[in-house]
């Protein structure tokens, strides 16, 4: 019984919390969201027209460039060369570990 009233208590008092409000953000000449109260930023609550907003946006290419998949490739190659020069270890002769607290313990 005790379990069930804890449950109802702790429901109670989370739902009857107050929301938190976060703080009014304001908009750049642009359209991007920026700090209130800085230098640049337009009034609580104005924002740019649907047309302007849509011309300012420019759409995405559907796939990457060459550039892009030069990059990808490059970035790639230099990963798996490092993974390659990597010496073995499997971890399975002491000698692959390193130096541990009860190793060289001869003073008692």
């Amino acid at each position: 019984m005790r379990p069930l009233i804890l449950a109802f208590t702790t429901a109670a008092m989370l739902l009857s919390a107050p929301a938190a409000f976060a703080a009014p953000t304001c908009q750049d000449k642009d359209g991007s969201t920026i700090k209130c109260g800085i230098p640049g930023a337009m009034p609580v609550g104005w924002s740019l027209s649907r047309q302007e907003l849509s011309a300012r946006q420019t759409p995405e290419p559907l796939y990457p460039s060459l550039t892009e998949l030069l990059e990808l490739t490059c970035v790639m190659g230099v990963f798996f060369a490092v993974m390659a020069l990597m010496p073995e270890f499997d971890g399975s002769r002491a000698g692959d570990w390193g130096e541990q607290e009860e190793d060289h313990d001869d003073r008692r």
